[in-house]
């Protein structure tokens, strides 16, 4: 992380110009989601994209639909540091800035875009107001310059504060969609339920090789209105042996602790994933590596180490499921941290890939997990059902796919939750961002799962 451009997320409050938003989660934050960003030296204009180019131009009740929404932009966790944010334009493209001028473009996930399209928060020329940084170039801040879009070196003058300076407002075009639950670039999805809230646990998306290097957590009560409790595990300083591919996290409470079970790699070297587990007395962290060393080794058994998940079944007993390529399974000792390495059992079944998930209803084990690769429209869910949590298994098919119709590609890697004493349930899954996503800028959303009078999963109907 670049430390210089964290420093730089410094205190300021946050309102609009004309409308009232709900005030910042803390001093350091933005407030995500969809927003507008409205000139302090020239009220009535606002940061837009035309012809992919970043301008200042009047927006007002009366301008056409294309303005108000070139002029509107999602708020989004830091592509490049959690601790920053990022903007994103209803075409999935983003804010960066190149040869310093700022345009719109699409993420490549490389550390070069995600620098660019990374901006951090400084006070502005005016109280409520925002001046934004360049996460790469930590002297520069975005600015307007004849109405168009530059990032420039800061001048502590009058003028260029004001330049520099912009309103977070209401959004011209407001979110129509129910997904993305969490704004920005997350995949993976595990969801649980603690203490009478929902928990999202996702992959932070948007790396190219998703080479992220932390996992943050997501709470709600109501799977609609999430709060973000930051960065609860880092490889960088918090996994001695990985720095790298921070993937497809799981969180179990047992013990009266929390257990997040994590796939990671180091970025040079020898590259193979290995499964760590983490502890925390809290399941939004911080968590600290329980180890010291992976839980699962690379290469210790067939099929790449990553996708942990934890089934713990109604007499006690957890099993940690894992396994891209082959599915395995095996009982976790009491400690939530070891288990047996003779007791490992595989249990791939046909059209296994990845993302396994287990759960029970009424007597009935299912095991559930996604086909083809994620970098594929393709990615879906399909399932079995069996006695036990080593199965044998009979697959029922396909439950969860694509659906083109509303530009919905790539539907995988899901966890499901039940709502405790009752029958209802609920998947989270990723997609390919909407609009212009793909296999690493994906986005999570959370459907119904329901059930027909066999027992089997009746079609899940991917939505916006």
């Amino acid at each position: 992380m670049n430390r210089r451009a964290h420093l730089l997320a410094v205190s300021f409050l946050v309102v609009a110009s004309t409308l009232v938003l709900p005030q910042p989660a803390s001093a350091a934050t933005l407030p995500t989601g969809a927003r507008s960003l409205e000139s302090v030296n020239y009220p009535g204009r606002f940061i837009r994209h035309a012809d992919y180019l970043g301008r200042l131009d009047p927006v007002s009740s009366g301008s056409s639909a294309q303005t108000k929404s070139d002029a509107t932009f999602t708020v989004v966790n830091g592509l490049a540091s959690p601790s920053c944010y990022s903007f994103q334009a209803a075409n999935g493209m983003f804010l960066r800035h190149r040869d310093l001028r700022v345009r719109l473009e699409a993420n490549t996930g490389t550390p070069e875009f995600r620098g660019d399209a990374t901006f951090c928060p400084a006070d502005g020329s005016v109280t409520g107001s925002v001046s934004l940084v360049s996460f790469n170039f930590p002297d520069r801040r975005l600015r307007h310059r004849n109405f168009e879009l530059w990032v420039e070196t800061f001048q502590d003058t009058e003028r260029f504060r004001a330049d520099s300076s912009f309103r977070l407002t209401a959004p011209w075009t407001p979110k129509s969609t129910k997904g993305p639950v969490i704004p920005g670039l997350f995949a993976d999805p595990h969801i649980a339920y603690f203490n009478g809230r929902y928990y999202l646990y996702p992959t932070t998306d948007g790396y190219a090789s998703w080479s992220s290097p932390y996992y943050k957590a997501f709470s709600s009560t109501d799977l609609v209105n999430w709060t973000d409790h930051g960065v609860i595990l880092d490889h960088g300083p918090d996994v001695s042996w990985a720095d790298n591919s921070a993937w497809a996290p799981a969180v179990v409470a047992k013990n009266g602790r929390y257990y997040l079970y994590f796939s990671g790699g180091a970025a040079s070297g020898d590259t193979a994933k290995q499964l760590g587990v983490a502890v925390s007395d809290s399941p939004t962290g911080p968590f600290r590596d329980a180890l010291g060393k992976p839980l699962v080794p690379a290469r210790a058994y067939p099929g790449q180490a990553i996708d942990p998940m934890v089934f713990t079944d109604d007499n006690g007993q957890s099993y940690l499921y894992w396994g891209n390529g082959a599915a395995h399974v095996v009982p976790l000792n009491a400690d939530m941290v070891s288990f047996d390495p003779a007791a490992v059992r595989t249990i791939t079944t046909t059209g296994f890939r990845e993302g396994s998930f287990v759960f029970k209803r009424n007597g009935t084990y299912y095991f559930m997990w996604s086909e083809n690769d994620t970098r594929d429209e393709n990615y879906q869910v399909a399932y079995a059902t069996g006695s036990s949590p080593f199965g044998p298994w009979t697959k029922r098919g396909v439950v969860l796919q694509k659906r083109l119709d509303l530009g919905i590609k790539g539907t995988g890697h899901h966890s499901v939750v039940q709502l405790p004493g009752t029958d209802t349930w609920h998947i989270a899954y990723h997609r390919f961002a909407v609009p212009g996503g793909n296999g690493t800028n994906r986005e999570v959303t959370v459907d119904r799962m329901t059930f027909n009078a066999d027992g089997t999963i009746a079609p899940i109907v991917p939505t916006l």
